[in-house]
């Protein structure tokens, strides 16, 4: 059943009971998806579940007033809205729910999330956009709690963007900035930090969001008044409310049970926020949870009696049919056949997902017990083997790692053999798990021709008339060649926009390029990038500046599992390109020269961590990002900006490859490693070392992830026989993943005579001033003397003991 929504003002009656009758579907389908998929994960056939249950009618209205072009950031309860817009089956659902890991089957994530995590497609199979003008959206779910939160302001915001800034190509994203940003929160998360910073950004920046909280009183099993002040999240914004002469919210509060409020609730939101800009809070009350919260426990544990009869008797599905039946929508007869068909629908849906998912794994299973069967009878270990098989053909509804593992056992019995019958099992084997792997590991960057790695190097060009600049020139003639050739390429942080920076890195771009484009914000990390993410979802290129290195910390949970996650969790059908840049190295003080590099590298797959030495290097990396469309972290050195660097020419065009090292010097007796501003040190230290025989070949690592795509180093390693990698980072941090990557990953291992060393910072924060510099991180001393003594070990004739 398909019907097209209207609004209250141009609907004839029959349309009306239509969508009425429409909704009630939706609402019964829902939650008879509910029910049965708590009943699957506690038969085994899935793993876990949260569903939305108890959230249907408020669901239904949102669905109603979101309009093509609009977004969504949601939580893991949305599945009836979802099914509203068209873009969630019953069928679909179950496959979410048992996790399959094909994307036709399972069109949110293909398995990579749990069920409940929603997105829809932004992208083409070429990587081109979609024209999200004419689809409705959902930016893809994440399960921390409120972190959903920061995203959705940058959605919001792209409204504003596309609605004052002249010059962007807006076709395929915007209609004049008339899309509203939808998003949905429990009302226990709303203790979250990431909800408070949101909501204070968004009444700043005036953008058209609308935040539902979903609120049934209860944080799993922990009641409203250990959550929330004055147990009511719209009285503690109060605060927030717009007023004639100050900008604010429109907050309003409506039953979770009451349809027709609620309609009109959702619907009068929607018209303020689309036409006026103006962001909105909904505080849906007297929701209840059927199931409680989710397939770990029973809420019957938490909750008094009093309380289920309460929620029994006001479950808005309940509620919304005897609305239906009181306002002679239909008849009694009408909703119970309706009832039983939707049963007897979502059953066989549910059925049907089992089947199509176990499908390919029984063919597996059968295909591999013949070969083992065939391999045992041509083998002394047959009664081993044969084991194997029948504990295979026990498992009558086998997962891919069931037939993997009785695979790969079954060759431990054929060690040493050689019959067809073992080549012919091995080569199965190899192939399913060849087959089997990128279903969980493909697109964790984008796997497209014009994929960052493929940008050409273009080195800068210097005239005879080449000056020499501060660093800080480099780059903000570069950024003003970007802003220029960029039209929908923005930049906002603490103190970018006024001052141009705390470096003065865009000094006087804002007064040229406008505030919108280059932005002060408030002091608030989490949401600077949370603007990025929602930005770039919607096809800008927003550049997020974080002010230092270490106040990435603030920003790192959105990072970590929305930014860098963002293309893996969609198997390619969204993306962000956001380029987050900092400056950090080399500070004085516990929390303005941390270097987190290792915490980054491990925290951010699925972004580029990139480590320019220069500012010119840096201005080449924002170059190569902007001719491709993945997110990446840009660290510029922090005392480089008054270095004296030459001023290219060819501003805005050259463009530093990332995943490429460069040799900064050569030399035959040990080869360093380092990158940012400590390879300025090492650089000095490789002349000293000349002056005591050792001549040292010094490479840049320019970037982390990913680092030395073309194994330049293991080069040097050949030649050289030593390694000492240089980091300022902690014991075990980035230089331990960089000692993995050319020892181990490169097989670096082979070519050396002396054992591979680190040199790093202490394991406790720097100490301040100029001392605390010294004698907390790999000073000049430090480096000299540790690759002294690594010759010495080898050549204790030629380089004595030297302390």
């Amino acid at each position: 059943m398909s019907v097209k929504y209207q609004t209250s003002n141009d609907i004839s009656f029959e349309d009306f009971k239509a969508q009425i009758l429409f909704d009630y579907k939706i609402a019964l389908t829902s939650r008879e998806c509910s029910l049965l998929g708590r009943r699957e994960v506690l038969t085994g056939k899935a793993k876990f579940g949260i569903f939305g249950d108890g959230k249907e009618l408020p669901q239904l209205a949102m669905a109603r007033a979101f309009k093509d072009g609009d977004f969504r950031s949601g939580y893991y309860r949305d599945q009836t809205f979802m099914m509203a817009i068209g873009e969630l089956t019953a069928k679909d659902f179950f496959h979410g729910l048992y996790a399959t890991t094909d994307l036709e089957k399972e069109p949110m994530s293909a398995g990579r999330q749990m069920g409940g995590h929603f997105g829809t497609y932004s992208l083409n199979e070429d990587g081109s956009w979609k024209d999200l003008t004419k689809q409705k959206n959902s930016s893809p779910d994440i399960s921390p709690t409120a972190g959903q939160m920061p995203r959705l302001l940058g959605l919001a915001q792209a409204s504003k963007i596309y609605r004052h800034v002249e010059g962007i190509k807006s076709a395929k994203f915007s209609h004049d900035g008339n899309e509203v940003a939808w998003g949905t929160i429990g009302n226990a998360s709303t203790s979250e930090g990431h909800f408070f910073e949101t909501i204070n950004a968004a009444g700043v920046l005036q953008v058209p969001m609308i935040v539902s909280v979903w609120d049934d009183e209860y944080g799993i099993s922990v009641p409203a008044k250990y959550q929330t002040t004055k147990e009511d999240i719209s009285k503690i914004l109060e605060g927030f409310k717009r007023e004639k002469d100050s900008p604010g919210y429109e907050i309003l509060k409506v039953k979770g049970w009451d349809y027709t409020a609620l309609i009109h609730t959702y619907e009068n939101a929607s018209d303020m926020a689309r036409e006026e800009h103006v962001p909105i809070i909904i505080h849906v009350v007297e929701l209840t949870q059927p199931q409680g919260h989710s397939t770990s426990g029973s809420h019957e544990r938490y909750k008094s009696e009093a309380r289920l009869e309460w929620e029994r008797e006001h479950d808005c599905n309940k509620r919304f049919r005897e609305w239906i039946l009181a306002n002679n929508i239909t008849e009694e007869d009408t909703l119970a056949e309706m009832e039983k068909s939707i049963k007897r629908e979502v059953r066989a849906a549910k059925k049907e997902a089992w089947e199509e998912f176990l499908a390919p794994h029984r063919e597996a299973k059968r295909a591999l017990i013949s070969l083992m069967d065939q391999a045992a009878n041509h083998s002394p270990n047959k009664a081993f083997i044969t084991k194997v098989k029948n504990d295979l053909i026990a498992i009558e509804e086998p997962l891919k790692k069931d037939v993997a593992s009785k695979g790969r056992k079954a060759l431990r019995y054929l060690l040493g053999e050689s019959t067809p019958q073992k080549q012919a099992l091995l080569q199965w084997v190899n192939q399913f798990l060849q087959e089997c792997e990128p279903k969980f590991s493909s697109h964790l960057y984008s796997e497209l021709p014009q994929n960052a790695l493929t940008v050409p190097e273009i080195k800068p060009t210097y005239s005879d008339k080449s000056e020499k600049v501060d660093g800080r020139i480099v780059l903000r003639d570069n950024f003003d060649q970007i802003f220029g050739n960029y039209p929908e390429a923005l930049i906002f942080g603490e103190d970018s926009g006024a001052i141009g920076d705390v470096n003065q890195g865009l000094e006087g771009l804002q007064s040229k390029y406008g505030e919108l484009r280059i932005a002060d914000t408030g002091i608030r990390e989490a949401t600077i990038i949370g603007q990025g993410i929602g930005l770039a979802l919607r096809g800008l290129r927003p550049i997020a500046e974080i002010q230092y290195l270490d106040y990435l910390m603030y920003g790192l949970q959105t990072l970590s599992d929305d930014l860098s996650t963002l293309l893996y969790r969609t198997v390619g059908k969204q993306k962000a390109p956001l380029i987050v840049r900092t400056r950090g190295h080399r500070l004085e003080g516990i929390w303005h020269s941390g270097s987190q590099m290792g915490a980054l590298v491990h925290l951010l797959r699925g972004m580029y961590i990139l480590v320019p030495r220069n500012m010119t290097k840096a201005a080449g990396f924002y170059n190569t990002l902007l001719k491709s469309d993945e997110p990446a972290l840009v660290v510029e050195s922090l005392n480089g900006y008054r270095l004296k660097e030459p001023l290219p020419n060819n501003l805005g065009e050259f463009c530093t490859p990332i995943g490429v090292v460069e040799t900064v010097k050569e030399g035959t007796d040990i080869t360093l490693v380092s990158y940012g501003s400590t390879l300025r040190i090492v650089m000095e230290v490789a002349q000293e070392l000349k002056e005591v025989g050792i001549d040292a070949e010094v490479i840049d690592a320019q970037t982390l992830l990913p680092f030395d795509r073309r194994q330049d180093v293991l080069q040097s390693v050949k030649k050289t026989n030593r390694l000492l990698v240089i980091d300022e980072d902690v014991p075990g941090g980035c230089a331990a993943y960089l000692m993995q990557e050319i020892v181990e990953k490169q097989g670096g291992y082979q070519y050396l005579d002396s054992p591979p060393q680190t040199l790093t910072a202490r394991a406790h924060r720097p100490a301040y001033a100029s001392d605390g510099d010294y004698f907390s991180k790999p000073n000049a001393e430090d480096i000299f003397e540790k690759v002294y003594d690594i010759m010495h070990e080898t050549n204790p004739a030629d380089f004595p003991k030297l302390r």
